[in-house]
Parts: structure tokens; C-alpha cells; sequence
């Protein structure tokens, strides 16, 4: 696996989307909240991933959409130091939680801390 969020990636059905949050699993590392669901694909991808932040605690798109970028960002970099060797295929939604903007370099430690909590809590 390599560097890249391609848009089969990306995390867009209306149905699956619904399933992940009536059905999924939950690992929370402050500020971020990753909800999963073990599922299959009909285009072969092994991870489908969205990001949310929430629109109540950020008013202004500028903000939300900022956050947004970095979140997929650092996902996108992280990604392939986790699920490189990962044979199941999941969908994600990543949550921002705070309220309160943030940097690159807290969110990348932050995604790290939760990227590593499922590892974790997905081995058990």
C-alpha cells in the first residue's frame, strides 16, 4: 500500500455510511473519533474512509474545510505504516471533535495515537 487516497478510497455510500454509524465500532483519542465496520467491497479496495467535522462547534466552512484537508492528509500519510500487511477490509469515519482549530503536527500525532488504538483493539 502506498501513499495515496484514491478517489475507490473514499468513503461515499449513502447505505454503508449509515451501517457505520447504526452498527460500527468506536476508538476515541481526543480530539479525533474513528468509528469502523468490517465490511466487503465490490471494487476490490481494502479501506474506505470519510471525515467529518461538525458543523455545530465550526461555523464557518473555511474552518471545517481546513480541518477536513488536514485530516485526510495526515491519514493519507499514515495509512500505509498500519494497514500495509492488513488482509480485512474496513470502512471508516474519522470525527473531529473538538472545538477548537488545530495544526498539522498535534493532528498527525493525534491520528498516529488513533490509528494505533485500533490496531490494537482490532488484534484482541
Amino acid at each position: 500500500m502506498n501513499f495515496t487516497y484514491l478517489k475507490k478510497d473514499k468513503l461515499k455510500s449513502k447505505k454503508l455510511i449509515e451501517q457505520l454509524f447504526s452498527g460500527g465500532k468506536a476508538v476515541t483519542v481526543y480530539p479525533l473519533r474513528l468509528i469502523y465496520l468490517k465490511t466487503e467491497f465490490d471494487d476490490g479496495s481494502k479501506l474506505k474512509t470519510g471525515v467529518s467535522v461538525s458543523k455545530r462547534l465550526h461555523k464557518t466552512a473555511v474552518a471545517r474545510n481546513s480541518i477536513k484537508r488536514l485530516l485526510r492528509e495526515t491519514y493519507r500519510l499514515n495509512k500505509p505504516l498500519y494497514f500495509n500487511n492488513s488482509s480485512a477490509s474496513y470502512a471508516f469515519m474519522i470525527l473531529y471533535l473538538s472545538k477548537d482549530g488545530t495544526t498539522f503536527d498535534k493532528l498527525n500525532k493525534t491520528m498516529k495515537l488513533l490509528l494505533e488504538k485500533f490496531s490494537n483493539s482490532t488484534s484482541k
